[in-house]
């Protein structure tokens, strides 16, 4: 194996991996929320803001192996 196919092999596991745990997060997330509401509907607003920001962290995980992948392309 060459070190073009290991790199390119390298980033598609980057990415694909990288991605599998962000997207099963934002799923729990978005179904612990929409029980919660369905429980208290009173705190809907606290809810759904805790939800955007817990969201906004797990997809933060997506960018960061984006990045590495971009990486293992171009700079490694």
């Amino acid at each position: 194996m060459d070190v073009e196919s290991a790199r390119m092999i390298g980033s598609a596991l980057a990415i694909g991996l990288g991605a599998i745990g962000p997207g099963v997060g934002i799923g729990l997330i978005g179904y612990g929320a929409m029980m919660a509401i369905g429980r208290n509907p009173d705190a809907k607003g606290s809810i759904l803001s805790n939800m955007i920001i817990s969201m906004a962290f797990a997809e933060s995980v997506a960018i960061y192996a984006l990045i590495m992948s971009i990486i293992i392309v171009f700079v490694i």
